[in-house]
């Protein structure tokens, strides 16, 4: 099992944080990944048991997956099992209280067979884009 955790201190409250990268996952991950797209698979809110299907476009290269939400803990974690082509990942999104009105939003990735260090720049590229995003809504 190979790793990847990369994290992030963003000026808002945990619960901004959480609202913005987990519970309006579908529409805000294509706005901090613009090659990504997410449709929702099923009804209701995110939460454990949520199916999402994801296309990820880089160039000419289509890859088609899905994300299954296996983990939910309101303003804290959102884990995911996503198999993208023949890979499998897991991968955890946590948000931690850092001072009064700032958390620390780390990303984890874990996966027996997908090459995670081409993942590193891209992950480090999405936290700053939602930083950014997050810091810019005042």
């Amino acid at each position: 099992m190979v790793k990847l955790e990369l994290s992030e201190s963003i000026n808002r409250t945990p619960a901004d944080v959480f609202r913005f990268v987990a519970t309006d996952h579908v529409k805000n991950h294509p706005r901090w990944d613009p090659e990504m797209s997410l449709v929702q698979e099923t009804p209701g809110p995110i939460g454990v048991g949520t199916r999402i299907h994801r296309t990820r476009t880089r160039g000419e290269s289509r890859i088609e997956g899905e994300m299954e939400i296996i983990e939910y803990d309101p303003d804290r974690t959102m884990g995911a099992v996503t198999r993208d082509g023949p890979m499998e990942l897991r991968g955890f999104m946590t948000v931690a209280p850092e001072a009064e009105v700032a958390s620390r939003l780390t990303f984890t990735v874990e996966s027996d067979d997908a090459p995670l260090a081409m993942m590193e720049e891209p992950i480090k590229g999405s936290l700053r884009r939602i930083k950014e995003m997050l810091e810019g809504e005042g």
